[in-house]
């Protein structure tokens, strides 16, 4: 009954959270009795009740603090003087652009959303079919979720009980080939959606010094974020807070670009994002510990260990569920209630490394965010540029199938998760 109370609300398009919820109540009201309800508000507010998920507010009002203070938009400018000579080299910017902005967001729809807006209409301008450029900037906002800071590497890092610092370097290596991958696409395709004989978008005026500056003061910021905590000066939550006032000096005192009248408006913005993100963790605790009351996890943990009892065999079974889950299910709640499910299998009975196995976790379902039904970034990106969802979805389908092989890396070449 649980179950397809579950999926009748999923079809009927109802918010995740309120359908883990739902489906929680018809369980409870299923078994008659009602005293299991004076459980749920201690697992509902125990969930949250941990110091490393403060990193997340502090992350987001980080983004928001970037793109009202101007240093999304300076980052960008400097890209675009430095590499003004290569051939395609608005493509290079938008990738080498949403690079860096992976390691300062971490969130990868407001990547997505950020860099629609900004760099689809530049591309245009230069000649590029509209089509081609949403496809790049919708795929790049995939490094969002994988290069440090992660909004999804926290969540399971808190869940797992793993260094989220560990799982932060975990990401490095994978966010980089994945990029790689993608300017070697993205490249390959620029001949043949480029408007022939095009003059190209004028390049933004001033000297490259002048330009440069300011794009040394954005891009110290991840510096701050990535060498903090990889040289153990910072946890990933104080590393978050030190990168804030880094962004906060530059925004109001150096750039004087962003208006203190400006802040209520952002804080607004930060906690009810915070809010839908947090609100998703405690309906996901909940529906979780439903599946355990049910005993799913051991059911579960029994049928894969009688399938395989190959490590290998056993990563490439979960890859393909994970792929398909992320298909109709938020990628954060899906994380959320099929970690406790997942892990201790791959831990106990495949000897499986966490951090390993969360990388492969976390990259397999961000693609969620690019393959429909479900596919928020795809929708975010064809409402920004005013492109049809069906022509978006065959453009991007080289990059999810670029992300797939950087899945199959992390599953096949384990050290390149524990580099450092």
């Amino acid at each position: 009954m649980t179950g397809l109370s579950f999926l009748t609300l999923m079809l009927m398009a109802m918010p995740i959270a309120f359908v883990l919820l739902a489906a929680t109540m018809v369980f409870v009201l299923g078994t008659g009795n009602l005293q299991i309800l004076n459980s749920i508000p201690q697992i509902l507010f125990g969930s949250v009740e941990n110091f490393d998920l403060l990193a997340i507010p502090l992350f987001v009002l980080l983004g928001e603090i970037m793109n009202e203070s101007g240093l999304t938009r300076r980052l960008i400018v400097t890209a675009r003087v430095w590499l003004a000579r290569l051939p395609h080299n608005l493509v290079v910017v938008n990738l080498v652009s949403n690079l860096g902005l992976a390691a300062i967001m971490g969130s990868a729809t407001a990547q997505m959303a950020v860099m629609t807006r900004v760099v689809v209409p530049e591309m245009e301008k230069d000649g590029y079919d509209r089509g081609y450029a949403a496809a790049i900037t919708a795929s790049a906002g995939l490094l969002g979720p994988i290069i440090p800071p992660s909004m999804v590497f926290i969540i399971y890092g808190v869940i797992a009980q793993v260094s989220i610092a560990d799982m932060f370097m975990a990401g490095i290596i994978p966010g980089v080939v994945l990029f790689v991958l993608m300017l070697a696409i993205a490249l390959w395709q620029a001949p043949r959606n480029r408007e022939p004989g095009h003059p190209g978008a004028p390049l933004p005026e001033g000297s490259r010094l002048k330009a440069t500056l300011p794009g040394l003061a954005t891009m110290s910021i991840p510096l701050i974020i990535i060498g903090g905590i990889s040289g153990g000066v910072f946890t990933p939550t104080e590393s978050a807070a030190v990168a804030l006032i880094a962004a906060l000096f530059f925004g109001a005192v150096v750039f004087r670009e962003l208006p203190l009248n400006r802040l209520p408006l952002i804080l607004d913005r930060t906690v009810t994002n915070t809010a839908i993100v947090l609100f998703l963790i405690m309906a996901a605790k909940v529906f979780g510990w439903v599946l355990t009351f049910n005993q799913i996890p051991q059911a579960v943990a029994a049928f894969i260990v009688s399938l395989t009892g190959d490590p290998l065999i056993f990563m490439l079974l979960i890859m393909l569920t994970l792929m398909v889950v992320g298909m109709f299910l938020d990628g954060i709640a899906a994380l959320i209630i099929l970690t406790p499910i997942l892990l201790p299998v791959a831990i106990s009975n495949y000897g499986i490394d966490p951090i390993q196995f969360g990388v492969m976790m976390s990259l397999t379902l961000v693609l969620g965010l690019l393959t429909p039904p479900v596919g928020t970034g795809l929708y975010i990106a064809a409402a920004l540029s005013d492109i049809s969802i069906t022509r978006l979805s065959r453009l991007v389908t080289p990059y999810i199938l670029a992300a797939v092989l950087v899945i199959l890396m992390v599953i096949l070449v384990p050290w390149v998760v524990r580099p450092f």
